[in-house]
C-alpha cells in the first residue's frame, strides 16, 4: 500500500515578503516550492496551502492583499487553502481534520519562517505521529539579532535532522533528493 503524502506551504503570503521583512533566498524557494508542487500534483497528492489569518489584528487580514499568497506560487484549483491562527497550523484550525479525511500520513513542510510557523508546526505535526519530511532549501526566514536568515536556516535543519521523535520520524531532505523519490516512488 503507497502511503499518502501532502505538500504543506506555510504563510508564503505577501505580509511576509516585503522590503521591511526580506527572506532569505525567496526566489530560489519559491521556484523550489513550485516544482516540488507540481510533482505533488502530478501523483495526485495534495498541495495544501497555509495562511495565516490575522483577522481583528489589523495585520494579515483575511481577504486584504498582504493576506494573499505570492503571486509567484502558482496555485491550483485543485489545491487545499486553510486558515491558521497561530504559529501552530494545526492550533484552531481545519488542517487537521483535512488530513485526516485525506488519509494523509506523510507530510512534505515548506514555507515561511523556519523558526516561528515552520518549526512549531513540525513539533506538533510530531505530537501527532506524522512522517515528516522538511524540505532543507524549501523554508525560508529573515535576519535575526544574532543570526544570519542562513545561520537560522541550517540551525533548524539540524535541530529537525537530530530529534527525538515519537511514533512518526523527521527527515531533512533537499528538493532534489525528494524531487528524485517521489517520482521513483509514485
Amino acid at each position: 500500500m503507497s502511503v499518502t503524502k501532502a505538500l504543506l506551504v506555510i504563510d508564503m503570503q505577501k505580509v511576509s515578503f516585503t522590503p521591511k521583512t526580506p527572506r532569505y533566498d525567496t526566489a530560489g524557494c519559491i521556484e523550489r516550492i513550485n516544482l516540488l508542487a507540481d510533482i505533488f500534483r502530478q501523483a495526485n497528492n495534495p498541495v495544501i496551502y497555509i495562511q495565516h489569518d490575522g483577522t481583528g489584528s489589523d495585520e494579515c487580514e483575511k481577504g486584504n492583499s498582504d493576506w494573499e499568497i505570492l503571486d509567484e506560487l502558482e496555485v491550483k484549483g485543485t489545491d487545499i487553502l486553510v486558515d491558521k491562527y497561530a504559529n501552530d497550523c494545526f492550533y484552531n484550525s481545519k488542517l487537521s481534520s483535512v488530513l485526516q479525511e485525506l488519509g494523509i500520513s506523510d507530510l512534505y513542510i515548506t514555507g515561511c519562517a523556519t523558526d516561528f510557523c515552520v518549526e512549531s508546526t513540525i513539533q506538533s505535526a510530531l505530537t501527532k505521529d506524522y512522517q515528516i519530511t522538511v524540505v532543507a532549501d524549501g523554508h525560508t526566514t529573515g535576519e535575526r539579532p544574532s543570526l544570519s536568515a542562513k545561520q537560522v536556516i541550517d540551525h533548524y535543519n539540524w535541530i529537525w535532522q537530530n530529534m527525538i521523535p515519537t511514533k512518526g520520524d523527521v527527515k531533512v531532505k533537499k528538493t532534489e533528493e525528494i524531487l528524485s523519490e517521489v517520482v521513483s516512488v509514485d
